[in-house]
């Protein structure tokens, strides 16, 4: 699958998913803009892409402020011309109670994780309308479809991703823009760096490479699909917790409480 000639724009590149992406598209050709709040990660993350010999774009940007996003938008249009993809990578999360949690942790997440997808989505929308084309591709999680104690706020950003995807995605049939959300369960990132999550086991002997969850969002970027989830495999848990919520839910429930009593 060569993108040769597309432009893709990457959110949270600096690190995990976000840069494991930039590599696979750049492998495949792409012009690049690197979004992250980080410029340090980003400048030594284009060292590494300079190998394919590639356009690329660092972009200081913190995605949870409109008007950072609105100047980053319009530095890759001036740059490329164009956007044939976005990818909304850039999220985290604060593990705790809601009782525990201050509003402002709560809002923090939504910021970013949620409302940073919208401002990316709105300011390079217009322009993909323009073209007759491009795909949007939003990171997101199981978590779209398990609210999990301990990151309520984190799901419920996701749960809105998901959501908005699936509403955008109907509005824009026949446009020549598609929406596809990747739903990964856990991956080895630095995700779990947060002070938050000091007290748990760091990563579940099933949890993904973001080489591999990189992969997937390349495919998303040509497929029709509203939703990959990866792997496969955990689709048919979605399937069981929306068919048996009432087997399903006291089960999880009961495991991640258990979790945080420890």
């Amino acid at each position: 699958m060569s993108f040769k000639g597309k432009t893709v724009v990457i959110t949270g590149a600096s690190s995990g998913i976000g840069a494991a992406s930039c590599i696979e598209f750049a492998k495949r050709g792409a012009s690049l803009a690197l979004v992250a709040r980080r410029k340090e990660k980003l400048e030594e993350l284009e060292k590494t892409l300079a190998k394919f010999d590639i356009n690329t774009l660092v972009c200081e940007c913190n995605v949870s402020d409109k008007m950072q996003v609105q100047k980053m938008s319009s530095q890759v249009i001036k740059k490329f011309g164009r956007i044939d993809i976005l990818v909304n990578n850039a999220g985290f999360a604060i593990y705790g109670r809601v009782s525990d949690l201050t509003i402002e942790e709560i809002e923090s997440q939504m910021q970013t994780n949620y409302f940073g997808m919208i401002y990316c989505t709105k300011n390079f929308l217009p322009k993909m309308l323009e073209q007759k084309s491009g795909h949007i591709v939003n990171v997101a999680s199981v978590a779209a479809s398990f609210g999990l104690p301990g990151i309520a706020s984190y799901c419920a950003s996701k749960f809105a991703m998901l959501g908005f995807s699936e509403g955008l995605k109907h509005e824009l049939k026949g446009t020549g823009i598609g929406v596809t959300v990747v739903s990964p369960i856990m991956v080895r990132t630095s995700f779990f760096d947060h002070q938050s999550f000091g007290q748990m086991p760091k990563y579940s002997p099933t949890s993904l490479s973001a080489k591999t969850v990189a992969k997937a969002i390349v495919s998303a970027a040509n497929s029709p699909r509203l939703e990959i989830i990866v792997p496969s495999v955990v689709r048919g848990a979605v399937w069981a917790k929306h068919t048996f919520p009432y087997i399903i839910n006291p089960i999880l429930g009961s495991a991640f409480r258990k979790q945080m009593a420890k």
